[in-house]
């Protein structure tokens, strides 16, 4: 047989679960410190400016 089920507490036990998981995307959006956040945004220009030096181009276009 299947288990009964409070659907009061289930829908709590949900609204939990997605509260946390909203709360760590915040801890991962907030904490960082100003110098994380300044290596990290110099990283991905590093990064982007790799991959474009990287890109081929074409005389295709007009």
């Amino acid at each position: 047989m299947a288990e009964v089920v409070n659907l009061r507490m289930a829908r709590k036990r949900a609204a939990r679960d997605k509260a946390e998981a909203g709360a760590a995307g915040n801890r991962l959006a907030h904490g960082a410190s100003k110098r994380q956040r300044a290596e990290a945004a110099a990283d991905r220009k590093k990064a982007s400016q790799t991959l474009d030096q990287h890109r081929i181009e074409t005389g295709d276009r007009r």
